[in-house]
């Protein structure tokens, strides 16, 4: 790494800077603060109300204290947001990478599933995953586990961030739209299954728009007359066949490689 702009190394990453992190400021009893209160305190809060509402001096009022008082833990409110986005990542379940009898399969579709639980419950972290490099000591701890599974399944070397792509950039685009789904009906103050129903219902009385895409109709109406877990079970279903084909298809590559590397 170039050691020319340290004035902006804050600006790469809030873990890629030689500062110490601060301890607790010699406060005590339960209003105490520290980093840790600080961040757990702005994962709720952004839970609660989301990105556009979230600010340090909201954050200070939320802590009881003054804005200073944050930032004599944190320098930035994108070093903060850094620091939530790893406290979210350190949700994740990991499987034991001990057991060398595992299925590699179980084990990255386990993976998967924690990964997409994670970011449905946090509708604002896949825009943080975005904007923010994600290498904090959480995250590097399930990209170690993503790949000692990966390379147990047998892809070839080259191939293992291909196939790691694969599988992760399909959940993270599943979970943030599934996500911005959820957010849009708390706006509307209706159920998942309410606002579903409501745009069935006014798709079906379109004529404009069922006479001639009659395959979009016939998929809409199946998709809800099969479902009686209503939404919810919609989610699980495409999820769920989507993630077993990714991985699939990752086992489908690999056994090609080995058939291109044999001829």
């Amino acid at each position: 790494m170039a050691s020319g702009g340290r004035a902006n190394d804050s600006r790469l990453s809030v873990w890629l800077t030689d500062k110490p992190r601060r301890k607790a400021d010699g406060q005590t009893g339960e209003g105490a603060l520290d980093l840790e209160r600080i961040v757990t305190t702005t994962v709720r809060m952004l839970d609660t109300d989301g990105m556009a509402k979230f600010s340090m001096r909201r954050l200070a009022a939320e802590l009881g204290v003054t804005a200073m008082s944050v930032y004599w833990y944190v320098d930035t409110k994108d070093g903060l947001l850094e620091l939530a986005v790893d406290h979210v990542s350190g949700e994740l379940d990991l499987p034991d990478l001990a057991d060398e009898t595992a299925d590699w399969r179980a084990q990255l579709r386990d993976l998967a599933v924690q990964y997409r639980r994670v970011l449905v419950a946090h509708p604002w972290m896949p825009r943080l995953l975005g904007q923010y490099l994600n290498v904090g000591p959480s995250a590097l701890a399930f990209s170690e586990a993503t790949l000692t599974v990966m390379r147990r399944s047998g892809v070839a070397p080259h191939a293992m961030t291909g196939a790691i792509s694969a599988l992760f950039q399909f959940v993270y685009g599943f979970a943030a739209v599934e996500g911005m789904y959820k957010e849009r009906c708390r706006e509307q103050g209706l159920t998942e299954d309410e606002y579903y129903q409501r745009v069935v219902e006014a798709f079906a009385q379109r004529r404009e728009t069922t006479e001639p895409y009659e395959e979009v109709t016939e998929v809409v109406e199946k998709r809800t007359a099969q479902h009686e877990g209503g939404t919810a079970g919609m989610w699980e279903h495409d999820f769920s066949f989507a993630l077993d084909t990714v991985i699939a298809g990752i086992e489908v590559m690999r056994d090609r490689s080995r058939g291109a590397t044999q001829s």
